[in-house]
């Protein structure tokens, strides 16, 4: 078994794609993981902008939770009929290019594809300070922490999509039972008590404060929480990923995500509320997060804690398993409409797009990096994505039922519509709190995006352009091309390479680029017998021998003057240059080799030759096995 073999699985034949789809049990863990974790970090991020009210911030949690929720609910009502009306996938992009154009499409996508970094980016974050919560030592090391897991995460995402989903079933319905567990424990407590339960252990203490709530503080607190409704939208996207019936079980399974998110923010609103459980400062010495201080507060810091705030790290960090899951597809799609590099629609060895999968660890990481690993240092970039995808994704459905009408057209874009107004005015107020506080960079990132996206397709299209053609095939004034052979020195791969040269062209030069004056004296006199007379004899003009002294160990430029002599003596010919080159048959082979053929393959590629091809002659290394018997015959 090869390493690759060993770390991400055996390769995929493409007819095995029907394998890879999922149903509710796996697709719940595969795209819902960043929806049920954000209930974790949306009513701390709203709580922690409440944090200058004290105490009485968290009475205002409820409200702002409800207002998400009943916004949840609509949107949760939009994207059902987008599943049914794109059962092949219904990503914002798509939709919003089929029915508002492309600009609004490529719009949806930059959004999207920007929010995905930041799904991931923001869940791996707040999973390592649900774990900085717990074990307070381990708070020097949360960057750190945030990127062993997303390495961990890249390469189960790289094994496949079921084994993605199947991987990540165990914690995701492990955080499901806790959490679900402990909001029913402390309901119950709370009725019991007449609305004022007694804590095990008391949360982080909040202040007193005379000072009434502005509306501009709830504003910024309710577009904070907001947070929670990212990733709602993963679902629709990843239609594709369900077996048949896909929009049976991809509704299904949008509905599962969505009950128990409901359930888990309004739970946690009404319990934060009846323990007096508020933010901390998040970064601070004495951080504690919102749910490490409730489950505490439940259930005391026993196993039954550590089981749950284990649950909660694990599904925090998987959860950026939404945007691995994604991400991909909505490149693949992209680069399928030719506004991302082709690279995007190839799918991997194991039926994964690869490119960008990696692409968007590598995103997710540069984020932790500039801003520490810190969730709410992210949280300002947070949702303005997720909401403007949101309403032009509903805004494109509205036109999608005027477009094909039937007897619930009317009802189905009146519930479309109310859901693009929603969602635009949850984008605007988004917008407003959090331009200062960092939203400004989304702002000016996503035109950037659109216009990246501008020049690849005009590049591809100048491409297509450039070598289109209805001209029949040239075969006038048809001649053999000059071969010219870079050698080191005489062996049995140069010797290869020169037989090479003589099948192809009559008149074949060899370019010896020395710095050791005894080995280039030792190859001019043995030249003769090695080269010149079997040549000869053969009735061949013998490939004649240039060399090139270089006292500074030059190569490229010796190569790049023997290239333009030769043109410049023959010109209109075309000129093969014939690179020798080693192939190792272990990796390990090529730390111990010069890879100076690769380089010149690509010196010559880039340096604008326009009659200049590159041929490579391979020399297989022994791996310890016996030679072939050699078939070669005379050169005629």
């Amino acid at each position: 078994m090869s390493v690759l073999d060993y770390l991400f699985g055996r390769p995929l034949a493409s007819d095995e794609e029907g394998e890879q789809r999922v149903g509710v049990w796996a697709g719940v863990p595969m795209l819902g993981l960043d929806a049920l974790a954000s209930a974790a970090y949306g009513p701390e991020a709203a709580l922690t902008l409440l944090i200058p009210l004290g105490i009485l911030g968290v009475s205002h949690i409820v409200p702002i939770i409800a207002l998400i929720i009943a916004l949840l609910a609509v949107v949760y009502v939009s994207y059902r009929q987008t599943i049914a009306a794109y059962p092949h996938g219904g990503g914002s992009y798509t939709v919003a290019r089929e029915n508002l154009g492309t600009a609004a499409g490529l719009a949806a996508a930059a959004a999207l594809m920007l929010d995905y970094v930041l799904v991931v980016a923001v869940g791996i974050s707040a999973g390592v300070g649900a774990l900085v919560s717990a074990a307070p030592a381990l708070q020097p090391y949360t960057l750190l922490l945030c990127l062993v897991i997303l390495a961990t995460i890249t390469g189960i995402n790289l094994r496949g999509v079921r084994e993605s989903g199947l991987a990540f079933s165990v914690p995701t319905y492990l955080f499901a039972i806790t959490m679900l567990a402990i909001l029913a424990i402390g309901l119950v407590k709370t009725v019991a008590a007449g609305g004022s339960p007694t804590a095990i252990e008391p949360p982080a203490p909040q202040e007193s404060t005379a000072a009434a709530a502005g509306l501009w503080i709830l504003v910024r607190a309710f577009a904070s929480g907001c947070t929670a409704m990212t990733g709602v939208e993963a679902v629709s996207n990843g239609v594709a990923a369900f077996r048949e019936p896909t929009v049976v079980y991809a509704r299904r399974t949008l509905t599962v995500i969505i009950v128990l998110l409901g359930v888990m923010l309004a739970g946690i609103a009404l319990l934060c509320r009846a323990y007096g459980i508020g933010a901390t400062e998040p970064g601070s010495p004495g951080y504690q997060s919102v749910l490490s201080q409730l489950v505490a507060a439940v259930v005391g810091r026993g196993m039954f804690y550590y089981i749950t705030i284990g649950s909660v790290l694990a599904v925090l960090s998987l959860s950026a398993n939404t945007g691995f899951a994604d991400f991909p597809r909505l490149c693949r799609v992209i680069a399928q409409d030719g506004y991302l590099p082709n690279a995007f629609a190839h799918r991997g060895r194991r039926l994964v797009y690869t490119w960008g999968i990696l692409v968007l660890a590598a995103l997710a990481g540069a984020l932790l990096v500039v801003f520490d690993g810190i969730t709410d240092h992210l949280i300002p970039l947070f949702a303005v994505g997720a909401f403007l995808a949101f309403t032009l994704s509903q805004a494109g459905m509205v036109v999608h039922w005027r477009q094909v009408g039937g007897p619930h057209a009317d009802r189905s874009a009146a519930v479309n519509a109310v859901g693009a107004c929603c969602t635009a005015v949850t984008l605007v107020v988004v917008l407003a709190s959090k331009f200062v506080e960092g939203a400004w960079i989304m702002v000016l990132l996503i035109p950037t995006l659109l216009a990246f996206f501008v020049g690849i397709r005009a590049h591809y299209r100048g491409v297509a352009k450039e070598v289109a053609t209805d001209l029949p095939l040239d075969v006038g004034g048809l001649q053999p091309p000059l071969a010219l052979v870079p050698i080191r020195g005489w062996s049995s791969i140069t010797r290869k390479a020169l037989r090479f040269a003589l099948k192809v062209s009559p008149e074949v030069y060899a370019l010896h680029v020395a710095d050791d004056e005894n080995a280039m004296l030792a190859l001019e006199e043995n030249w003769a017998k090695n080269v010149r007379e079997p040549a000869k004899a053969a009735g061949l003009i013998a490939p004649q021998l240039i060399v090139v002294y270089s006292p500074y160990r030059l190569l490229y430029a010796p190569l790049k003057q023997a290239v333009s002599d030769l043109q410049a003596a023959h010109p209109g010919r075309d000129l093969a240059v014939v690179v020798p080159e080693l192939v190792a048959t272990r990796w390990y082979h090529y730390l111990l080799h010069n890879q100076t053929a690769t380089a010149i393959k690509f010196y010559l590629l880039l340096s604008g030759f326009r009659r200049v091809f590159v041929v490579t002659v391979p020399w297989y290394l022994s791996d310890g096995s016996p030679a072939p018997p050699s078939t070669e015959s005379p050169i005629r």
